[in-house]
């Protein structure tokens, strides 16, 4: 019997002819696909008032909108502790502190009041994320951050080509990232982005992306090099490849068919194990959402034995994920009581989700889960 993973990326012919187009043409770093890249996610936000840079990967984006604002040493930034590592290791390459704050328990996004009670003189910024399949009150957000007056990056990793209020993801917030990793919803192999305001904010990411190099992106993204150029800040080896833009490229052209199948994926899942006393599903209707993952909440002291009971008829499980403050790294970090937190961070368990998943795929998953509560 096959192995049924947690997540399993989209590739087919289109992404093998993305791919090989791309090692044809031999322009292996950043090229022209990266800036067609940047425009195709700028075309589907439709948003004329924003500007897209692409990077390496979403920690890269994360760790550069850190910069952007200027959080350094001696800065806190508020983040749920139900989030990433990947943000709390990007507040700390800054030489910040995270603050960790709690979260609501329906939407498992930022808890607003919580998060008040952390503001302090030190506070720069604040890291929202969309989790799954429900999205932060992102209008709540922006009150938020203009009472205490700090920036927002919006970490829409899990909310790529989802709609908030009508209006899409990373069209309306301060700083919006995506990640593009082997296992989100479209893939680059490995990949990040940040939708900004300025040109002089993506001036500084080009020059931060590319090593401080003031190298014109408009140059690189014929296929060339400008082979004099002036260094005038801090950067990293952040840009991303042509050939992971070229695999973008041929993701974004299937968006319609993965919404519409990992939408369905999760309403059923909803509708099958929504009514199991046990397990508590995602509350919401998967409008103008595309999944990224689907999780189930049971009782922790029944989580590692459902897991087993999955792994033993071949159903793969993951944890998204372990609250930042339980890692050895983060527990002296300022902190709230974080009692949601806690509860979910033992029941949390996430399900298969793939794009074009199988039915009979779905049907092992939905019949494993009810197998073990029977």
């Amino acid at each position: 019997m096959d192995r049924i993973p947690v997540f399993q990326p989209l590739l087919e012919a289109e992404e093998l002819a993305a791919s090989e187009s791309a090692l044809r043409l031999g322009w292996l770093g950043m090229g022209k696909y990266v800036g067609d890249f940047e425009q195709s996610v700028l075309r589907l936000l439709d948003a004329p008032d924003r500007h897209a840079v692409a990077v390496s990967t979403g920690h890269a984006a994360l760790h550069l909108a850190l910069l952007l604002i200027g959080v350094g040493p001696g800065d806190e930034v508020i983040t749920p502790s139900f989030n990433n590592i990947a943000d709390f290791q990007a507040i700390l390459a800054t030489g910040a502190s995270p603050v960790f704050c709690d979260i609501d328990d329906r939407t498992l996004c930022i808890d607003l009041q919580d998060a008040e009670t952390l503001v302090g003189p030190k506070t720069k910024a604040i890291i929202v994320m969309d989790y799954d399949c429900i999205l932060c009150d992102h209008a709540a957000v922006a009150t938020f951050a203009a009472k205490h007056q700090i920036r927002v990056i919006h970490d829409a990793a899990h909310a790529f080509g989802s709609r908030h209020e009508g209006r899409m993801v990373g069209s309306f917030s301060d700083i919006a990232m995506f990640s593009f990793d082997p296992v989100k919803t479209i893939t680059c192999i490995d990949g990040g982005m940040l939708i900004v305001r300025t040109q002089e904010e993506v001036r500084r990411l080009h020059e931060m992306r590319l090593i401080g190099m003031g190298q014109p992106a408009s140059v690189m993204y014929q296929n060339q090099r400008a082979w004099t150029y002036d260094v005038h800040a801090l950067g990293f080896r952040y840009h991303m490849a042509n050939l992971h833009a070229a695999l973008g490229l041929a993701q974004i052209a299937k968006l319609p068919d993965i919404e519409k199948t990992r939408r369905a994926t999760c309403i059923r899942y909803n509708e099958a194990l929504g009514s199991l006393p046990q397990v508590r599903v995602p509350q919401t209707d998967f409008k103008d959402i595309i999944p990224f993952l689907y999780y189930i909440r049971v009782p922790g002291s029944e989580r590692d034995a459902l897991r087993k009971s999955l792994t033993e008829k071949g159903i793969d499980t993951g944890i998204h994920w372990q609250p930042g403050h339980w890692f050895s790294l983060f527990k002296e970090c300022r902190r709230s009581a974080l009692p949601v937190t806690e509860q979910v961070g033992h029941e949390i368990l996430s399900l298969p989700l793939h794009s074009k998943m199988p039915e009979a795929t779905q049907l092992r998953v939905i019949d494993g889960v009810k197998a073990f509560f029977a």
